[in-house]
């Protein structure tokens, strides 16, 4: 399930129908009705429903289901399903495949594509308009990864190099573009490319002049380094940790400083949640030996200025346009989210691993994501890839597999203190361009990008311009400055993926070619080559795994990647090539990783005991929204429990409307809240509505399926206002205005649904991201973890790993409770227009509104809002019944010797062996009467485990299938009260079985039953 829909383009008519009467191109959003009725649907949610939330994803498109077929090159052939628009592309040859790929990417998303390779080059305002959110994403890109053209040729350039994987994925690279290029041309010869190139300038509507340009390897690279940087990245984050520790030691001294930045730090956290949970360590980050720690001295350390050179528009910080992908900035530190739920097979209802897992990417229109299947010499796969990298899937299913992956916030990049020189011997500066590699004065490499943009119809900033600039070192990019005991230094990140942007794809093309994900063991394998840093699972038939992938170098045992270090040779990592920017890696059995786990959770939250949380992570606390999903599922399994695919949906389906502060931490507040009276009526209505609203969940639901209000609206409202203030109240005056605001800088204290209500905010070049309005994901960065650990410490709650004082009151029950209840009645106060502000979608003090969720235009086809849910952008809900070689054939078909009978026919035409004879153009049907049964007698006892149902209009609205060895003794299997139709794949644990019966217990009609096929399956 991917919304709104998998065509994103439109035609200039198109997107003017689109704004002018809401008109709606083909199979641009529908699938975003079905994506947004699972927040109603999914709480009596059976197996045979969720394929009224979720789309098909067998391989191939059945004949009746062809929307479309076209063969832009001889050896491709592209068939769309009429179902959803995707493509289905199939090569007789593996270069045809490639192009095949290029070519419906660009079908179906070649603006996204063309945005992408400009923010990835750093010139999106050249291309899309100086829209503030268009510099502020260039900007942010540039900070993350700056490229000469010859930085990126040589990336392209080191794929040959990387043995027959890497010269595959040369070739694969080249005819991918040569597919792109092929549309391209096609859609200039046919005058039917999007219209946003008409809207942006870039083509004339009369002359048909200019148009999309060409692409190059090169492109693909830019746009890789964009997309690992929004979702692949971690650390660099060291300055910000430091600016904690400084401010601590300012505070509290050096001794207890340190003791109190360690403990907000939270980097091994005994509380909080892990995917590898049966007490497996990874010890990562462990500096107990480290020399060579920096500090800046208090108050001169700031972020650089990478403008300059403005000109119009540019010199101002605001702008009345939108931007192209507004709101969306890289912070390779705080890369984007993504769950995961896999369940083992030994926890399974069916004995068959379940996995219900996907990544949030944010909601477009289109998406940043797209579909489709791929089938070619060495490819296999269906499921979703990013514009612009669409080659392989990148996230979805293979021949007997599927797998996923979740942003793991890993510490791929560290931090160094250059000491700054003047050449010749000069007295160096906070602005020199120089610095000391060595013991040599060297010259720092700049790296510069001039944009330059003027109004257009899609923007109407007015004209201006400036430069993107970055220095470059041996020791990676300059991102601060400050003085290190009186002496200008400069303070650079080095990442291990940067110039290595496309390394990760040879891992990708394993993913998608199925000798190489055969078992647990194969995937592993697989995962180990991809160098972003993202958790990987993986499940099949029998086994469940997963893998924490990222190209982490080995550092010396005198490094602490936790704060920034010595630029010097003792504290460079193993093998270190500055030219080349390579280095000696962690090897793949140090990484976290596990196989047939009971059960692995992932919401971004801390993989194993002893991997230390990434730098500036401070947000693996006590209480984690990975806690949303392991409470419930550790429920559900606790003795002789089991899941099936349906109980694993309800979970994770749940975990997205539920709002964290209320489940987890609410209840503490209200208890030292109730340990007194309330006397004040108003604060006493308040924590009624509050408390109820806990014991119901703390849910941020509808009170009814479209009626745009929340049940507990008044409580959500309380706290919205509520949270921020009791953060100020509780913790400011004990920590001082220093030590707290240098926490805000590195852990916000919000992040609500809305994106509003963010309190006291910092003022460091970060992410936007997490503050975003309408984008759905919320509640990773947020201070509930210090909030819970202090309320149990003054309530006297066992706290492991507790802070070094109690911050809230004077330490107290009775003082925290009177600084919760002031900042509880500042919250009533505060009016709602306040707590929910007017936006170009929502009127001032519309709670739902606010919270809903908005595909954010990347063109001009526009969505309508959906209620707000935190849940992947795009979701697979799998099990696989077999692997490759099981045999899969029939048991109910006449050729395997199976007959049917039944308790009534409607009349000759229909008897019970229709049902059985493979031609889906017959059916048997009953007569009229709810208690009927279709019988098959397989002929000899047989191991059964599936059943598939294809019903004629005349379906069972409640059944069972029931099963005997010997005709006269039945266990029932699987049974429903809930059936809708259509097709049923029921799995269930495999029986020893001769006969098997479908038993009708309610119609849904006023006929009987009718099945055109009741199929079954050892597997």
């Amino acid at each position: 399930m991917l919304p709104p829909g998998q065509n994103g383009n439109a035609t200039l008519v198109e997107i003017l129908a689109n704004q002018a009467f809401g008109a709606m191109p083909a199979h641009s959003g529908d699938q975003l009705g079905k994506y947004a009725s699972l927040v109603s649907g999914y709480t009596g949610l059976t197996e045979d429903q969720i394929n009224a939330f979720f789309n098909d994803a067998s391989f191939g498109v059945p004949a009746g289901q062809v929307e479309s077929t076209v063969s832009p090159r001889s050896d491709v052939t592209i068939v769309r399903d009429r179902a959803t628009g995707v493509p289905h592309i199939t090569g007789t040859t593996r270069a045809g495949t490639m192009f095949g790929a290029g070519y419906a990417g660009a079908q179906d998303r070649l603006w996204v594509m063309d945005l992408m390779r400009h923010v990835g080059r750093g010139e999106l305002t050249s291309f899309a308009g100086g829209a503030q959110g268009n510099r502020e994403l260039e900007q942010s890109v540039w900070r993350n990864s700056p490229y000469t053209e010859a930085d990126l040729e040589a990336q392209v350039d080191r794929l040959r190099e990387q043995g027959e994987r890497g010269r595959l994925l040369y070739d694969d690279v080249r005819a991918y573009v040569d597919g792109i290029n092929a549309y391209i041309d096609r859609c200039m010869a046919r005058r039917d490319c999007p219209g946003e190139y008409v809207l942006t300038g870039h083509l004339d509507a009369i002359t048909n002049q200019g148009g999309p340009k060409h692409f190059t390897m090169t492109d693909l690279i830019a746009i890789a380094g964009v997309i690992g940087g929004l979702f692949g990245g971690g650390g660099g984050a060291e300055m910000r940790s430091a600016l904690v520790r400084v401010a601590a030691r300012a505070k509290y001294g050096a001794t207890l400083g340190d003791q109190v930045w360690a403990a907000f730090r939270a980097q091994n956290d005994p509380e909080t949640v892990l995917t590898l949970h049966d007490g497996q360590s990874f010890p990562f980050g462990n500096a107990s030996g480290a020399t060579g720690v920096v500090l800046p001295d208090a108050g001169t350390a700031a972020p650089v200025d990478i403008t300059e050179n403005e000109t119009g528009s540019a010199t101002s910080a605001t702008t009345a346009a939108a931007g192209a992908l507004d709101g969306v900035v890289v912070d390779s530190a705080q890369p984007g989210m993504s769950n995961a739920v896999v369940i083992s097979a030994a926890e399974s209802a069916t004995g068959h691993p379940i996995a219900v897992f996907g990544p949030q990417t944010g909601y477009f229109a289109p998406q940043l994501l797209m579909l489709q299947e791929l089938s070619g010499p060495g490819i296999r796969s269906r499921g979703v890839a990013f514009a612009g990298l669409n080659l392989y899937v990148l996230l979805g299913r293979g021949t007997d597999y599927a797998w996923s992956a979740t942003s793991s916030l890993q510490d791929i990049t560290d931090t160094y203190a250059v000491e700054l020189c003047a050449p010749g011997g000069g007295t160096p500066t906070l602005d020199s361009g120089h610095y000391l590699y060595r013991g040599v004065c060297t010259p720092m490499e700049t790296l510069r990008k001039t944009n330059s943009w003027k109004p257009t119809t899609a923007d109407s900033t007015p004209a201006g311009s400036y430069d993107l600039v970055m220095k470059r070192t041996k020791y990676g990019l300059v991102t601060w400055r400050g003085m290190v005991n009186g002496k200008p230094t400069a303070f650079t990140a080095l990442r291990s993926t940067y110039r290595h942007e496309a390394d990760s794809a040879i891992g990708f093309q394993m993913f998608n070619d199925p000798a190489e994900m055969g078992g647990a063991a194969a995937f592993t394998n697989s995962a180990s080559k991809i160098s972003f840093a993202f958790n990987w699972f993986y499940v099949n038939a029998d086994e469940a795994a997963y893998f924490m992938s990222g190209a982490n170098p080995v550092r010396s045992a005198v490094s602490d990647p936790s704060l920034p270090m010595v630029a010097d040779a003792a504290h460079e990592w193993a093998g270190f090539d500055p030219d080349a920017n390579t280095a000696t890696y962690a090897p793949a059995s140090s990484h976290p990783q596990s196989v047939n786990q009971d059960y692995y959770v992932s919401w971004n939250n801390k993989q194993a005991k002893d991997y230390g949380a990434a730098d500036g992570n401070f947000s693996f606390g006590a209480v984690h929204r990975g806690d949303l999903l392991d409470d419930p599922v550790r429920a559900a399994l606790a003795g002789p429990g089991k899941l099936d695919r349906a109980g694993t949906l309800k979970i994770v389906a749940e975990a997205g409307v539920v709002d964290l502060r209320g489940k987890e931490v609410l209840p503490e507040l209200l208890r030292v809240i109730g340990s007194a009276p309330v006397t004040d009526t108003a604060l006493a209505s308040a924590v009624s509505k509050l408390s109820a609203w806990a014991s119901a969940g703390a849910k941020r639901v509808e009170t009814a399926p479209g009626s745009r209000t929340y049940a507990h609206a008044d409580a959500i409202r309380i706290l919205d206002a509520w949270w921020p203030l009791l953060v100020r109240a509780q913790f400011r005056p004990g920590l001082g205005e220093g030590l707290y605001q240098s926490l805000v800088d590195a852990l916000q204290i919000n992040e609500s649904p809305s994106g509003r209500q963010q309190g006291d905010v910092s003022s460091l070049p970060t992410s936007a991201n997490e503050a975003q309005p309408h984008k759905g994901s919320a509640f990773q960065y947020g201070w509930w973890g210090y909030v819970d650990k202090d309320l149990r410490a003054v309530l006297g709650d066992p706290v492991a790993g507790p802070l070094p004082r109690r911050f809230c009151g004077d330490g107290t029950v009775a003082g925290c409770r009177t600084v919760l209840l002031e900042s509880l009645s500042a919250a009533l106060a505060e009016p709602a227009a306040t707590t929910y502000p007017a936006d170009d979608v929502c009127a001032a003090g519309d709670q739902w509104c606010s919270d809903a969720i908005r595909h954010a235009p990347l063109g001009g086809i526009r969505q309508a809002l959906i209620g707000w849910q935190n849940r992947p952008t795009y979701q697979q809900v799998v099990s696989f019944p077999a692997r490759r070689g099981d045999d899969l054939a029939n048991l109910a078909g006449r050729a395997a010797g199976a007959t049917a009978t039944a308790s009534s026919t409607q009349n000759f035409l229909y008897p019970a062996a229709r049902a059985i004879d493979g031609d889906p153009g017959t059916r048997w049907s009953s007569a009229s009467g709810d208690d009927q049964y279709l019988q098959v007698d397989l002929g000899s006892v047989k191991s059964v485990a599936r059943a598939i149902l294809r019903w004629e209009a005349a379906y069972g609205s409640a059944y069972a299938i029931r099963a005997s060895a010997d005709g006269s003794s039945w266990t029932t299997v699987y049974s429903t009260t809930t059936g809708n139709g259509g097709v049923d794949n029921v799995s269930f644990a495999p029986v020893q079985a001769r006969y098997v019966r479908m038993q009708g217990v309610k119609r849904a009609t006023s006929y009987g039953y009718s099945l055109y096929e009741f199929e079954l399956y050892a597997h």
